[in-house]
């Protein structure tokens, strides 16, 4: 019976823990992910001189959130989802927002939605700080 004791009191406090680390290590992969697509919108704005269009004046649906490797369920999809802030993109700016979802959403409540534009400004729309979740 102590045995069986001192299990359940390691497997209580092992728990916690290990659901802290995977909900850390899932937003770190949402944090990459955007700084990918980040990254895809640098290189768009290069060719086109603007975020929201292409050179024939087309508007862009950019970055392809849901083909980009990093969005896919194998890897962050599961967990987040990604698009546009409200009113985003326009010509000069645009903020990409990572979206918890299902069990992410009540695990990360600290840091909750992350957030990322074309200055490379980093917010969050958890209760948080930047410091503790980027």
């Amino acid at each position: 019976m102590i045995v069986v004791a001192v299990i359940a009191i390691l497997a209580a406090i092992a728990y916690p823990s290990y659901i802290k680390y995977v909900t850390k290590t899932h937003r770190v992969a949402a944090e990459a992910c955007l700084s990918e697509f980040s990254n895809y919108m640098e290189r768009y704005y290069t060719t086109n001189l603007r975020y929201d269009k292409d050179l024939t004046g087309t508007n862009a649906n950019t970055p392809p959130f849901t083909t980009m490797d990093c969005a896919t369920p194998n890897q962050t999809g599961d967990n987040y989802t990604y698009g546009w802030a409200a009113g985003e993109p326009t010509r000069s700016t645009y903020t990409i927002v990572a979206t918890p979802i299902n069990a992410q959403v009540t695990r990360d409540t600290q840091c909750g939605a992350l957030k990322i534009d074309q200055a490379g400004t980093r917010t969050i729309g958890g209760t948080g700080t930047l410091n503790q979740c980027w």
